[in-house]
């Protein structure tokens, strides 16, 4: 009887271990924020209890975790000269927290994104003031060599102000990591490039190099359907989300659909987007006038999207979100407001409804999430 107690405790102990997951927040540190927070987030209770934080990382915007957790890459979005880069942390899973390495140039200004390859020997960075795709290899303690690629882009598209040269806005790679996705704001294009990761200068252009997208919609952030077959991507400036079939490494344009409720005339400033982790639901962030969360459903046949509803966020800004493993919670950094608003999902309708609980962060940008 003894040896079965034990037994169901280890159960038990496991079952609960794997309900906790460590949640990183990037930020913009011009507000009083220390750099990158870690937080243990249970997926049970969607509770989150602060565990560490950078001190001195100066506007970690956007962040990116290497395969096996061990290490996490975080962009210092700055436009002064030779200003923007990328620094390597190493990550203690005992402890929650991180320890710098060190850093180099992103090859151009404000880098904005990064991600890293499944073999965890590269990683790729967007340059949206810059303009420009920097792929950096990375040594086996983690830390960064110098780019070994800096593609810059040339070009523009029909608004004056915002599409008067390229803005890079993400880089994606694709389910089989085989190909690498840009997404250009400024040409409004997404970008599509071969990735050898056995060659020194790993991108080639791919045979169709480029999706062009309708002018003045502005391609932002990128999103592959955990089945590979569907890609999504979100379009800033319209306010819409187009989905695309993928096979033989090439885009097929679907259709699009609105992030707005129909006859809204607010100003538009679309941000992230995510699927849920069984692919079923679609999820856009909306600024501007907005600041909501869009919820599609997705046809599994056919990749369209069908619009479920729009639920505030509880606060500004929402430019990034993520979803826990599990599924069970959707959380969203509201970056002029300060917080980040924790809301559960339904699993069956997609639905979400605030918990009101919330984490209270300066300026929170992104936020990323693995198991603990």
């Amino acid at each position: 009887m003894r040896f079965y107690c034990v037994l169901l405790l280890i159960l038990v102990t496991n079952i609960a271990s794997g309900q906790n997951f460590y949640l990183f927040v990037g930020t913009y540190t011009d507000r009083g924020s220390k750099g990158i927070y870690v937080y243990d987030f249970n997926s049970v209770t969607g509770t989150a209890t602060w565990v560490s934080n950078t001190e001195g990382t100066v506007n970690p915007s956007y962040l990116a975790v290497a395969p096996g957790n061990r290490h996490l890459y975080a962009v210092t979005e700055t436009a002064r000269e030779n200003a923007g880069s990328v620094s390597a942390f190493s990550f203690d899973p005992v402890s929650g927290k991180l320890t710098f390495i060190n850093k180099q140039l992103s090859g151009g200004d404000n880098p904005c994104y990064v991600s890293v390859h499944s073999g965890g020997k590269w990683i790729a960075v967007g340059n949206y003031s810059g303009g420009s795709l920097s792929v950096l290899p990375v040594d086996s303690d983690g830390s960064l060599q110098p780019f070994s690629q800096n593609i810059v882009f040339t070009g523009k598209s029909v608004h004056k102000s915002r599409q008067e040269k390229s803005h890079v806005h993400s880089t994606v790679f694709s389910p089989d990591y085989k190909q690498l996705f840009v997404p250009d704001l400024g040409t409004d294009k997404v970008m599509i490039y071969d990735f050898n990761a056995s060659a020194k200068q790993p991108l080639t252009p791919a045979k169709k190099p480029f999706e062009a997208v309708t002018a003045g919609n502005g391609p932002r952030h990128f999103t592959f359907h955990p089945g590979g077959k569907f890609a999504y991507l979100i379009e800033e400036m319209n306010g819409s989300v187009a989905a695309y079939r993928y096979s033989k490494k090439s885009l097929h344009f679907i259709g699009r659909t609105l992030t707005h409720p129909e006859g809204y005339s607010g100003a538009i400033g679309s941000a992230d987007i995510h699927l849920s982790p069984d692919g079923r639901f679609l999820y856009a962030s909306n600024r501007g006038d907005e600041n909501t969360i869009s919820i599609f459903a997705v046809d599994q046949q056919s990749g369209k999207l069908k619009t479920v509803g729009h639920v505030s966020t509880q606060g500004k800004v929402p430019r990034n979100f993520t979803i826990d493993p599990t599924g069970n919670f959707l959380l969203v950094a509201n970056q002029a407001t300060n917080n980040i608003v924790i809301f559960k999902r339904d699993l069956q309708t997609g639905l979400v409804t605030a918990t009101g609980q919330e984490l209270k962060v300066p300026t929170p940008v992104c936020l990323q999430m693995i198991t603990k």
